[in-house]
């Protein structure tokens, strides 16, 4: 059968992929086309079998030592959707959609979120109250900074940070461990690479792009990391979110989290902009009011004046993509946009 791409409304893709479930192992085993969220370019079509989709199922459930119910807070279409179906699926419980249904009042579930999602939460009397009757919220699809894991504990809500993509059918690394059966390694600068089930089977129709990134058994990211004392993974950040300004590396991921500690800022995210003076500049896009000099002077606290950022975008909000994760290239357009005026 032809691979089929996951599409339409919450309740008929949780109805679609309970059939694909259903249907078992054999040679129907059509797999499912997800599509990445394109925050870097051009959306990609990622093969999952429903043998690597069930791998990351029943691992997930081993490491977090239960099983239940799911809260779809996230676009079916994405990954971190899929997953959430899917877990709630193979425990036997149809998945509570969040945004017809809202939380369930017993205890004990589960719900993924992203970072900007579970900030926003927190910030709710409401929502406060229902995570905290979650068995577990897993985060992920960003940058999880200490601040807000410890906003998180503080409010008395279980939260395990993931790591994964769509080529690997979501996170397969949990709070710095991978789950039973995925191997992680760091290749040539600190490259991320993942090899183990859960693997996909490459991109619907460009074997070049599969080419690339599956090689001799292992997915090799675009993110770069180290192994803490302990043997976590660190993720650093993507490799190209290091900015190269004047000649220094400048870590992009460490420079935000800086901002998003100052406490008139509600969110900031940073990247690096072509520059004709220093190859890249350093740009903070930032909800709040502080100034650029502010914003420089805060950053050269904690980090090298060389980190601070030489352009400054105020925002009213964060531009997301669908999944919750910031779309780089409408930031990358209005710090265009700002620097033309």
């Amino acid at each position: 059968m032809d691979p089929w791409t996951v599409r339409g409304r919450p309740d008929e893709v949780v109805d679609r992929v309970g059939r694909w479930l259903a249907a078992g192992d054999g040679a129907d085993d059509a797999p499912v086309v997800v599509e990445t969220s394109g925050s870097t370019g051009t959306p990609k079509r990622v093969l999952l079998t429903r043998a690597a989709l069930l791998a990351s199922v029943r691992a997930s459930a081993s490491r977090l030592g239960a099983s239940g119910p799911w809260v779809l807070a996230l676009p079916p279409t994405y990954v971190a959707g899929l997953q959430v179906i899917a877990r709630s699926l193979v425990a036997g419980h149809t998945p509570t959609l969040l945004e017809r249904d809202g939380w369930p009042s017993g205890e004990g579930w589960f719900v993924s979120l992203v970072p900007t999602q579970l900030t926003r939460m927190l910030s709710s009397t409401a929502d406060v109250g229902a995570l905290r009757r979650a068995h577990t919220v897993l985060l992920g699809g960003g940058p999880i900074g200490g601040a807000l894991r410890a906003r998180a504990a503080d409010a008395g809500v279980r939260v395990v940070a993931t790591y994964g993509s769509a080529e690997t059918a979501g996170g397969c690394v949990y709070d710095g461990l991978p789950l039973d059966g995925v191997a992680v390694a760091l290749g040539e600068g600190g490259r991320i690479r993942i090899a183990g089930p859960t693997l996909f089977s490459g991109y619907d129709g460009r074997p070049d792009l599969t080419g690339e990134v599956l090689v001799d058994g292992w997915f090799v990211t675009s993110d770069a990391g180290r192994f803490d004392e302990d043997g976590r993974l660190v993720v650093l950040g993507r490799v190209d979110d290091v900015i190269v300004t004047g000649g220094l590396n400048v870590p992009g991921p460490a420079v935000a989290e800086r901002l998003r500690l100052h406490p008139e800022v509600a969110s900031a995210e940073v990247l690096g902009v072509p520059d004709p003076e220093w190859g890249s500049r350093v740009v903070a896009f930032v909800v709040g009011p502080p100034d650029l000099e502010t914003m420089r002077a805060w950053v050269a606290e904690a980090h090298p004046r060389a980190w601070a950022p030489r352009q400054l975008v105020r925002l009213d909000a964060i531009p997301l993509l669908a999944n919750g994760k910031p779309d780089r290239q409408a930031l990358l357009r209005l710090a265009a946009g700002e620097a033309a005026r």
